[in-house]
């Protein structure tokens, strides 16, 4: 069974009721004055969000560029590090091959030091 309150009609249609034409049209001007005033709030906005994007995307590529200059420099100083490495383990190998009772006597000396520190 279905029922009706008032003038709202029983198909569930939004119409405009008699008599209420006044009302309605305050309701047209107010929804109207709304979207004029989004539509001015937009274009004022539009500039900032403009300029802050202009920014982020500045700060973004200004990221990107020190990124690459520390990564290339990292590297650099990779290569570097590797080289030397490799040199000193060559050495330290020339060294004990031509000097081999002086290495073992260095490593015995070593060991007794640190055995003493840690204690």
């Amino acid at each position: 069974m279905e029922t009706t309150a008032g003038n709202i009609p029983p198909n569930g249609s939004t119409g405009t009721l008699p008599g209420n034409g006044a009302a309605t049209s305050k309701v047209d001007k107010a929804a109207s004055a709304v979207h004029s005033a989004i539509d001015e709030a937009a274009r004022k906005a539009k500039p900032a969000i403009d300029r802050a994007a202009t920014l982020a995307h500045d700060a973004a590529d200004k990221l990107k560029g020190a990124s690459t200059q520390t990564a290339d420099w990292m590297s650099e100083k990779t290569e570097t590090l590797t080289a030397t490495q490799k040199k000193l383990v060559e050495d330290t190998c020339t060294y004990v091959s031509a000097n081999p009772l002086k290495s073992i006597a260095m490593a015995v000396a070593a060991g007794y030091v640190l055995s003493k520190i840690l204690k």
